[in-house]
């Protein structure tokens, strides 16, 4: 029997229950209820429950699930999700000052660096820091030089820390064929037909119809798998972001930010607004804010500069300074300056978010992006590195990393060829027509985006 996971209400009601207590609702009366029914408050790494479905648990876990929706938070002032309101919120909102589009050369860079940088996390996603130490060093990988490889790894340890199942058949050195499909490179394709389709003035429900058209539900994940099962029971944004969907303040958002970012260089601002518009078909608060942080220092990187550390910072007048993803950036920034060994900055994130974030969540993996491109100075090796040496959401942060490194840089040839060169050249991906495009393809067609008029959202359609 096909199970599907992370849309199945017992799998969903210990993600809600922890997301509960991180946004300022107190859910101690429903946890101990679903406790009491025989339900398990920690998932599998994988997002599904263990334990066995019954009728009953399904639908109290539905009922449970709503009754949380409806608790109040102490913390809805301080984090909204609406564009006004956070706005409201950030004394140093970035001003207007577009600047010309990067040329394809710069854009091939940023391409290639987020597909180099995912490329090297897919193998070890989802395993523990101790694991991906481990792997690195039995290798003599570790600091990372290279991509995994699973050559000269003692059995025992294979056996004791497999790799990613779905990943290590594409992503292992030994194995590296082309750029393999990739929820991380999927979405910033699906962007660029967005702003093919609709412009710059697209609105939310632009996206969803074009995830509708375009987007396999079997290769969505986590928020994403959620909202894109309420669009397919009729609801609409902002609404598919919120209905029982736990997942709302984790990655995905972020991971679909760079296009926005590449296209409005110098415009940290447009960036963000368009990722904010992006964002909330799955997302809310802290979600949204990794997806304005990280188009928004990629606006600031698209301008031809090599200042990461003037990036980082543009990107964080965009979010709401009293959040708590700007405290764990600000964190993460802190420790990179503070440390002159990054296992130490990692140690010490993993002391801070480990015990209360799950390891796909925003606010840990945004602070570790962070750290890793402020300790790498921008270095593009150096920033991949860190970000998959760092654990958690290993090929997602190594992507990012990847595509702020890399456009700092501003040309192909400057990226090491033992990180390029496997790639040769070819995408592959189940989104409209882009299987095996060249990342040089690509980045003219981003150029040409960045060339369009930009609209301000506040006259989209709503």
């Amino acid at each position: 029997m096909l199970r599907l996971t992370w849309v199945q209400p017992e799998d969903l009601i210990g993600h809600e229950l922890r997301q509960a207590r991180q946004d300022g609702r107190e859910p101690t009366a429903i946890a101990e209820r679903w406790r009491a029914a025989g339900g398990l408050e920690a998932p599998t790494r994988s997002g599904a429950s263990p334990q066995p479905v019954s009728r009953y648990l399904r639908q109290l876990a539905e009922d449970l699930l709503d009754e949380l929706a409806d608790l109040p938070s102490a913390l809805a002032d301080a984090e909204p999700t609406d564009l006004p309101g956070i706005r409201r919120l950030c004394p140093r909102w970035p001003s207007r000052s577009p600047c010309p589009p990067p040329s394809p050369t710069r854009l091939e860079a940023a391409w290639l660096g987020r597909a180099v940088g995912c490329l090297l996390g897919k193998p070890v996603e989802k395993l523990p820091l101790t694991a991906i130490r481990e792997l690195a060093r039995a290798t003599g990988n570790w600091p990372l030089t290279a991509y995994f490889t699973a050559r000269g790894v003692p059995p025992e340890l294979l056996a004791a820390h497999p790799w990613n199942r779905r990943s290590a058949a594409t992503s292992l050195a030994e194995n590296i064929d082309g750029m393999p499909e990739d929820d991380d490179l999927n979405y910033p394709l699906l962007n660029l037909l967005l702003l093919q389709r609709h412009g710059t003035a697209f609105t939310t429900t632009d996206v969803a119809r074009l995830w509708l058209d375009e987007l396999p539900a079997g290769r969505t994940f986590t928020a994403e798998r959620v909202a894109y099962r309420n669009l397919l029971t009729g609801l609409e944004p902002p609404r598919t972001a919120r209905y029982r969907n736990p997942f709302r303040e984790w990655i995905g958002a972020l991971i679909r930010a760079d296009v926005h970012g590449w296209t409005h260089p110098g415009d940290p601002a447009a960036a963000a607004e368009q990722a904010h518009r992006d964002a909330t078909l799955t997302h809310t608060a802290n979600g949204v804010y990794a997806a304005m942080f990280t188009a928004a220092t990629i606006a600031a990187a698209a301008t031809g500069t090599h200042d990461v550390h003037a990036c980082l910072r543009t990107g964080l007048t965009v979010i709401p300074p009293g959040s708590r993803l700007a405290a764990a950036i600000r964190h993460g920034v802190d420790l990179a300056h503070a440390h002159p060994d990054f296992d130490r900055v990692v140690d010490e994130l993993h002391a801070t978010h480990a015990a209360t974030h799950h390891w796909v969540h925003a606010i840990p993996n945004t602070a570790l992006i962070a750290a890793a491109l402020t300790h790498a100075d921008g270095d593009f090796t150096g920033a991949i590195r860190r970000a998959v040496s760092g654990g958690w959401d290993t090929d997602s942060n190594g992507a990012t990393a990847g595509s702020v490194a890399a456009l700092l840089t501003g040309d192909p040839a400057a990226l090491p060829t033992h990180w390029t060169a496997p790639l040769k050249n070819r995408l592959a991906t189940s989104v409209a027509d882009f299987d095996g495009t060249g990342f040089d393809t690509l980045a003219q067609l981003t150029a040409d985006l960045a060339r369009l008029p930009h609209s301000h959202p506040e006259a989209a359609r709503p």
